[in-house]
Parts: C-alpha cells; structure tokens; sequence
C-alpha cells in the first residue's frame, strides 16, 4: 500500500512477518540495542521470506545486503542487513555480494514522512568499484521494509548497472 502509486526499482518484495509487536521488538532489540544473539533468530525468520512463489523457479545469483554509511556502522558496530544475509545466504546455499555503498549519509529514514524518505535517498548509493551485477538476478537484503524508500534506491543503482532482476527480500514489513 505505501508503494503502490510509484514505480519502483524493484520487482517486488516479499517479507514473511509484519514488522508489529514481537517481531518488531526482536528487530529493534538486533538492530539498536546490539542484541546479537537473536541474529540466527532473525536470519531464519529472513528465510523464511524464499518461500515466496514469485521466488519458484529463479536462479538467483547473490545477495546484497542494503549497505550502512560507514559513520553509521561505526556507531552501530555492524550492519543488521549484512549480518541478516550473510547467516540467510549460508543457510540457503547463496553467495552474499557487497556490490553496493553508501556514499551519503542521511538521516534516519523514522522521522520522515512518505515522500520525504524517498527525497532523503536520492543520491546515496552506488555501485561499488570493480562490482559486476549486469546480467544478474540479485536479491536485495534488509531487516524491514515500510515505505520502499531505501529499496527503491539501491535498486535503481543496481538496475542501472545492468542487473537482470532484483527483488527484496526482508524479514518483515511495517
């Protein structure tokens, strides 16, 4: 509902649980708190999310974790997508790409509004040097999707690059 007026980046994006209640908590204590014990918790609730049809049948070359501006991963000490796909991408046989950076840092994307979280990223990824992604299917890596915002943009960078596919793929969805 938050994306369906706008063209995304993306093929779609699927996620196994609602980002409410427990769920909510367990990512925020993961993501905020550094509670790294729940990361083999989370990167099996993320896996869960390949169960998805639309997946049936794709041959999926990697995963890419959203990446974190490096002054922000200082101040978290690990980047929670990164981790999250690097467990999921063990578990289910896919290699993990970091093919992506941050090359801006914005603020939080909680305190805006809808149309202000796709204006805060305009601009903020790219491709990495050296990173190959044309002619593949990838598959976008990141703890919760709400609006599309952050999505939207690595896609579009990705896409742009030559990627055959992307689709998105979270533990759970506000």
């Amino acid at each position: 509902m938050n994306c369906g007026d706008r063209e995304m980046g993306f093929d779609f994006a699927t996620a196994a649980y609602r980002s409410r209640g427990v769920v909510r908590d367990l990512i925020h204590q993961f993501k905020y708190n550094r509670r790294t014990h729940l990361r083999p918790l989370l990167a099996r609730m993320l896996s869960e999310s390949f169960r998805d049809p639309r997946l049936h049948g794709r041959m999926l070359s990697a995963l890419v974790p959203v990446p974190l501006h490096p002054t922000r991963q200082r101040e978290r000490e690990f980047n929670q997508a990164e981790v999250l796909a690097r467990l999921a991408g063990s578990r289910l046989g896919l290699p993990v790409d970091d093919c992506l950076q941050r090359t801006r840092y914005t603020l939080t994307q909680t305190d805006f509004q809808r149309d202000e979280r796709f204006a805060n990223l305009e601009g903020a990824f790219a491709l990495r040097r050296g990173a190959e992604v044309a002619g593949r299917d990838l598959v976008l890596v990141d703890d919760v999707l709400t609006t599309g915002s952050t999505a939207d943009a690595c896609a579009r960078v990705l896409r742009e690059a030559g990627a055959s596919s992307v689709v998105v793929i979270t533990v759970a969805r506000g």
